[in-house]
């Protein structure tokens, strides 16, 4: 018969549970940086892919299955086979997240990272230690991120600097909201007992997922508002 853990062994193995979260985010934005930045060495390779659209948006179709593919199923694979999906998906995003290359000086890439890290860091700390319940902030941010989506969407036509400018800055708020929302969701994700198994891997796979994706577009939105164009 199991024995009910302590409060300060659960605090323990939350705890644990969120360490290996970010290490797996980590993990996931260190392939992406490593891959794009490789890809930059060699401006020739980002144009070559730019210009092959078939080969581009071959590539951004495969993201959105792998990402949708481990978003949904993640629970039913092998903790092995959700890593490969991760890591794949984080290598993709790195080859088509080079093109930023091409129109961002590096020192506005560069900057924007840090400014991101030390945004992303601060909400993701007040996520996780908060006691208020983020859940009406992260239905909020939910339906504003439909809202860009479509902004963007109709934007692709318009051109509109005013509706760029909108999407861009809301978007900067919505991912600030959504780092908060997510982190103390995952938090309230881990089970506590099953510490070291398969599923606890999955489910630290599954919440580094939703961080990764909060900081990559928080990221491209800060970069779209403070970086300088080539």
């Amino acid at each position: 018969m199991q024995t009910a853990l302590s409060a300060d062994q659960v605090a323990i193995e939350t705890r644990n549970f969120i360490v290996q979260v970010y290490a797996w985010m980590t993990a996931g934005l260190a392939v992406t940086g490593l891959v794009a930045g490789f890809m930059a060495n060699d401006p020739q390779m980002i144009l070559n892919l730019v210009r092959n659209s078939i080969l581009f948006y071959g590539l951004l179709i495969a993201e959105l299955l792998l990402v949708f593919y481990l978003a949904g199923w993640v629970m039913r694979m092998s903790a092995s086979m959700a890593t490969l999906t991760f890591l794949l998906y984080a290598a993709l995003n790195g080859v088509t997240f080079s093109v930023i290359f091409l129109v961002y000086a590096k020192s506005s890439i560069a900057n924007a990272f840090f400014i991101t890290a030390g945004t992303f860091g601060a909400m993701s700390l007040y996520g996780y230690t908060t006691k208020s319940d983020l859940t009406a902030v992260g239905n909020l941010c939910f339906m504003g991120l439909i809202g860009i989506i479509l902004g963007s969407m109709a934007n692709w036509f318009m051109k509109s600097p005013m509706l760029d400018y909108i999407t861009t800055y809301a978007g900067i708020a919505i991912f600030i909201g959504l780092t908060a929302h997510d982190t103390q969701r995952i938090k309230g994700m881990n089970i506590i007992g099953n510490e070291g198994t398969e599923e606890d891997t999955k489910e630290a796979i599954s919440g580094a997922l939703m961080l990764y994706l909060d900081f990559i577009n928080l990221f491209l939105k800060i970069l779209r508002a403070t970086g300088k164009r080539k």
